[in-house]
């Protein structure tokens, strides 16, 4: 049974935003009915891991966003899904906004009026797509000490004392052990915080936090980079950061803790798009880019009206984009991947720190976790939104050890473990070969003799007949595999059926998906071509379209004759 949280809550709002998961081609071509939310990730609703975060730090006034056309189906799993069912209580509330499609922007999505009037306190954003084991009260417990501010903890956000709370975001390591081809990555530039006489309580993240400077797709800085031939560096931010690092190999968890009053930032600012590239790149270049928090609409909701130096007008009033800064472009052009210090600290600065003159109204910081590679053996965080991603960290967390294993070591188990590694050895028949180190059977999996399962995720209800051999595969629910296949690095949809003596290398197969018998293939996504076919109206429409073109296209041919 379902059990409540009875650790002590920390007051926050959560916001789980379920995608369209357009990522997911071949396993979400109808968002409504399969939404990425409910892809399993190692045998649990993607969506589970971000609610599972929230409730073991205590938060537990979870909100998921979704469109209304996948609200349905959402619901149902959140109803009928044994891992679902069983998170603790309250359950989480779902709310799908009226204007809310699968191509709303982030940013947007906090402007509509249904989330503007739902988020009343602080609040964490969470995509639905987030795998992380680190706790999340090590996170709250990092914000509330480097960036929170008492004022606005006690509700007296107004005090003429009160400096407002700022923010903290999480960004990851993408070169990992197991990296993945095309994964997509950010630039970010961080800044260190003050240093401290005391030290860090025993397993905090103070070590990794730091002021965050600047932050864009890596796909913006490549375009920034062509259009001004050279990274261009404000002497704003040179004076006020001599010592940032920029990183290019990293990228946004897209998991933030904000203030209240961002809900006003985004409201006031429509042009604002997404979160992580347009509403933390406006903040984090506003600490230092004098005149920017003005132009924003900041200076107006901390208050300080008066001290304004440029009247303000938005994000729309002409001031240039975190992407398109007017500064005198870096010589020699591109960014260095590694974090040595920028070589301008000298040149600009003299090797001194000069601060970056401000107004009254300073401008709160926005904060950056990053977190370490976890070459080093570190709790997982990483996004899951592309194929490739879901084989990975699915196979990645098969090598949990159970928590039947771990009570037998006496060690810590996983958040993520699972009772057992092989939920159903009724199933299993004798002759077969599972690697339980680093493999996952659901329940109620039959698995016939001569059968090899290597470094595989297996769904629930799937059928592995005589003498397949299966390696580094997901099997998603009621999979049928036929004789003698062998699959390597497949993914199998729900209720996809495999022909006997298949041979598929690197493939995706679709839910509902009938592969012939004896088909080899190598690298091929195998998707119904249903609601594809063109109607008598359109096959029509189109010859008539095709005549008139030829009839063009004969006048041509003749004038030029």
């Amino acid at each position: 049974m379902p059990h409540a949280v009875t650790i002590a809550a920390p007051g926050l709002q959560a916001l789980i935003l379920c995608g369209p998961g357009s990522s997911f081609p071949t396993f979400t071509a109808n968002p409504d009915e399969n939404p990425k939310a409910l892809l399993p990730i190692a045998n649990r609703p993607m969506v589970w891991y971000p609610l599972e975060f929230c409730y073991r730090a205590g938060i537990t006034d979870i909100t998921l966003v979704c469109p209304p056309s996948a609200a349905e189906a959402i619901t149902t799993a959140l109803n009928t899904n044994p891992f679902l069912t069983s998170l603790p209580y309250p359950r989480p509330d779902l709310l799908s906004p009226k204007d809310l499609d699968q191509n709303t922007g982030t940013a947007e999505i906090l402007r509509l009026p249904e989330l503007q009037a739902l988020v009343t306190s602080d609040f964490l954003v969470l995509p639905c797509d987030l795998v992380c084991e680190l706790g999340a009260d090590k996170l709250l417990q990092a914000w509330m000490v480097k960036s929170a501010s008492l004022a606005d903890l006690l509700g007296d956000p107004r005090s003429p004392q009160g400096q407002r709370s700022g923010g903290l975001g999480v960004w990851y390591q993408t070169k990992t052990a197991t990296p993945v081809k095309g994964e997509e990555t950010d630039f970010m530039a961080t800044a260190p915080l003050p240093s401290s006489s005391v030290l860090p309580p025993k397993g905090s993240l103070f070590s990794n936090i730091s002021n965050l400077v600047y932050s864009m797709p890596t796909d913006s800085l490549k375009d920034l980079l062509e259009e001004k031939n050279g990274f261009p560096v404000r002497h704003g931010l040179v004076r006020s950061h001599p010592r940032a690092r920029m990183l290019t190999t990293h990228r946004d968890a897209h998991l933030y803790i904000f203030p209240r009053w961002v809900m006003e930032f985004v409201r006031d600012n429509d042009r604002l798009e997404t979160i992580g590239e347009d509403v933390v790149g406006w903040w984090a270049k506003a600490g230092w880019q004098k005149g920017l928090s003005g132009k924003l609409g900041l200076d107006s909701i901390f208050g300080h009206d008066d001290d304004k130096e440029e009247e303000p007008s938005g994000a729309r009033a002409g001031t240039s984009s975190p992407s398109e800064p007017s500064e005198t472009p870096k010589s020699g052009g591109g960014v260095d991947g590694s974090t040595s210090p920028t070589k301008l600290d000298q040149a600009r600065s003299g090797g001194k720190n000069i601060s970056n003159p401000s107004s009254k109204a300073s401008v709160p910081p926005m904060l950056a976790y990053v977190h370490p590679s976890q070459a080093t053996g570190g709790p997982l965080i990483r996004r899951v939104d592309t194929s490739q991603l879901l084989l990975q960290v699915s196979l990645q967390l098969a090598k949990l050890p159970s928590l039947e294993e771990a009570a037998l070591d006496g060690g810590a188990a996983s958040p993520y473990a699972h009772a057992r590694k092989v939920a159903y050895p009724e199933g299993v028949r004798p002759r077969t070969t599972i690697t339980k180190a680093d493999s996952l059977v659901a329940e109620n999996v039959t698995v016939q003799e001569k059968t090899s399962i290597k470094e595989c995720v297996i769904g629930a209800n799937c059928q592995i007949n005589e003498g397949a051999k299966l390696l580094q595969c997901l099997l998603m629910d009621g999979v049928v595999v036929g004789k003698n296949c062998k699959l390597t690095k497949c993914i199998l949809g729900r209720r996809s059926e495999i022909g006997e003596g298949c041979v598929l290398t690197d493939c995706e197969v679709q839910e509902n998906m009938l592969v012939e018998k004896k088909t080899e293939a190598k690298d091929e996504k195998f998707m119904s071509s249903s609601g594809l076919e063109a109607t008598e109206q359109e096959l029509k429409d189109f010859a008539d379209e095709d005549e008139e073109d030829g009839g063009d296209g004969g006048e041509d041919d003749d004038s030029e004759a």
